[in-house]
């Protein structure tokens, strides 16, 4: 049978933690990016959602696969599809995909690949974590501003959302990607709190001893400053996911974490912590 996991996404947030964990438990890793760049203990190679011409060449002697859709495409199941029916005829047998809270089974983007998941694969999983702690600390916009000005720009009003640490999403893909049965069903994943953007100003004022505040902006406010950056229709997507956690829709947390891994999952002040002592803000913690 495959032995080798390949990794979409390995240099990305959740790819290359699932990546360090798979090699350091001494699994066999191809680790996939787009420009191939090194992966400590894995085989690195280059990888193009769009290039299926070499598609196969990245499969040989895969058995399994986690992915990660092609950033910003509103439409992932046309490239992504195709490439699974060739991994499982390649002899792959399981797939876990990452997907979102906020994307239920045949919704928008990647909803339509979590549907077809289960007829193309009998060991399978979706990964539907809520929105990341990493939005704070990486390279995420929010990240920025709060560095660059101490705010942060959302339409989310008092909403709260059950953060989740990209840490613990990797440890549950491990278990879903190794584990003697697949998960064969979508797992919600959160943190172990639901937090405003009001309460994660505060917290990353409390540990950082920077000021950070929130500001309130409408849909329309929110739509217009990510359309200035990116197409239109992923514009709206992103600015309706802002006004749905106002109205509420990730206003939940739940165990999957601890069920799947044995553990709690990391709060914010403890994700924040570990963050402050590396590099975020560059200010010394309290």
């Amino acid at each position: 049978m495959n032995d080798t996991t390949l990794v979409i996404g390995a240099t990305g947030t959740t790819g290359s933690r699932v990546a360090a964990r798979l090699t350091a438990a001494g699994h066999p890793v191809r680790a996939a990016s787009r420009h191939g760049a090194p992966v400590s203990g894995a085989e690195s190679i280059s990888f193009d959602w769009y290039k299926p011409g070499a598609h196969l060449d990245v499969l040989d002697g895969v058995g399994r696969v986690y992915l990660i859709p092609p950033p910003g495409d509103m439409a992932p199941a046309a490239v992504m599809l195709p490439f699974l029916e060739l991994a499982r005829a390649a002899g792959a047998h399981r797939a876990v995909l990452l997907s979102s809270s906020a994307i239920p089974q045949g919704g928008q983007a990647c909803g339509v690949v979590h549907d077809a998941l289960p007829g193309l694969f009998e060991q399978w999983a979706v990964l539907r974590p809520s929105w990341f702690m990493q939005n704070f600390t990486g390279a995420h916009v929010h990240a920025g501003t709060i560095r660059e000005d101490g705010v942060i720009l959302t339409a989310t009003g008092d909403g709260r959302v059950g953060f989740v640490d990209a840490d613990d999403i990797a440890a549950v893909a491990v278990h879903a990607l190794t584990g003697e049965h697949a998960p064969d069903t979508d797992l919600v994943l959160t943190g172990p709190e639901a937090l405003s953007h009001d309460d994660i100003a505060a917290i990353i004022t409390e540990v950082t001893g920077r000021t950070v505040v929130h500001h309130r902006l409408s849909y329309e406010q929110m739509h217009d400053r990510l359309a200035a950056q990116m197409p239109l229709e992923y514009a709206a997507m992103l600015a309706g996911m802002d006004r749905a956690i106002a109205e509420g829709a990730e206003d939940r947390v739940t165990g999957t974490v601890q069920r799947v891994t044995g553990r709690p999952p990391r709060s914010f002040r403890a994700h924040l912590a570990q963050e402050t002592r590396r590099t975020f803000l560059g200010v010394p913690m309290r």
